[in-house]
C-alpha cells in the first residue's frame, strides 16, 4: 500500500505572480520533499486561490493588489481541498480525499487508531477508514454502489503511515518555506507560518 498526503490542483492560466508548473485541472500534486520548485509554486498558488474571498469584517480590508491578494488568501482562512490518498501497488484507490476535506486532516487518522470509531474524508467519494479491532478498513466510497474497494490494515501498518505522510507534508513545508523566501519575500514569514498552521503542523515536534 502507498499513502500520499495530496491537493487538488487546476489549470494556473494567465498567472504571472510567481512561477508556477503545468497541470490539468482537477489533478493532484503529492505534498512531500519532492516536488520541483514550479510544483510548490502551483500548490502555494491552489491554496491562495482558494481562499482569496471576501475576508470577514475583523480580518481587515480586502489587498487590491494582484501580489497582496495570494499571501490574503494564505492568511486567512485556509482551506483546500487535500487529504490522504491510498492506493495499492497496482494504483486501486482505497482513500481518495473528497470535497470538504481539508489540508490538516493527517490527524483524523490518530483519532481512528486510538479507538474513537471512524474518519471522512469529504464526498464524491466518500471514502472512509474506521477501527475494527486491531484492523483499519479503508473504503473508497461509503455511499457508492456495491463493489466499492475495500482492504482492512493492520492498526499499526496504518500508524506507521500516518506517521509517514507527516513527514511527507513536514518535507513539503521545508520546500515551501525556503520558496516563500523569494517569492513573494516580503511575505516569506506569515505566509510559511500559515501554511505550517493548514498543514496541521504548527504544534509537531
Amino acid at each position: 500500500m502507498v499513502t500520499r498526503p495530496v491537493l487538488e490542483i487546476f489549470a494556473a492560466d494567465d498567472f504571472a505572480l510567481w512561477p508556477v508548473g503545468e497541470h490539468e485541472s482537477f489533478g493532484c500534486l503529492v505534498l512531500n520533499g519532492k516536488p520541483t520548485p514550479t510544483e510548490v509554486g502551483t500548490a502555494v498558488m491552489r491554496i491562495a486561490d482558494r481562499n482569496g474571498s471576501e475576508p470577514e469584517e475583523e480580518q481587515g480590508p480586502f489587498p487590491t493588489d494582484p501580489l497582496g491578494i495570494f499571501p490574503h488568501g494564505l492568511l486567512t482562512d485556509l482551506f483546500a481541498t487535500a487529504g490522504p490518498r491510498v492506493t495499492d501497488t497496482t494504483g486501486t484507490g482505497f482513500v481518495e480525499p473528497g470535497r470538504c476535506n481539508g489540508l490538516g486532516t493527517w490527524r483524523d487518522r490518530l483519532d481512528v487508531l486510538d479507538g474513537t470509531g471512524c474518519a471522512h474524508f469529504g464526498h464524491d467519494p466518500s471514502s472512509t477508514a474506521e477501527r475494527v479491532g486491531d484492523t483499519v478498513r479503508l473504503t473508497h466510497d461509503a455511499y457508492g454502489t456495491d463493489g466499492s474497494p475495500v482492504i482492512g490494515l493492520p492498526a499499526d501498518q496504518v500508524r506507521r503511515r500516518v506517521a509517514d505522510a507527516q513527514q511527507d507534508l513536514q518535507d513539503f513545508l521545508g520546500l515551501a518555506g525556503a520558496r516563500a523566501e523569494q517569492h513573494p519575500p516580503a511575505h516569506a514569514a506569515p505566509v510559511t507560518a500559515a501554511l505550517a498552521r493548514a498543514l496541521d503542523l504548527a504544534s509537531s515536534p
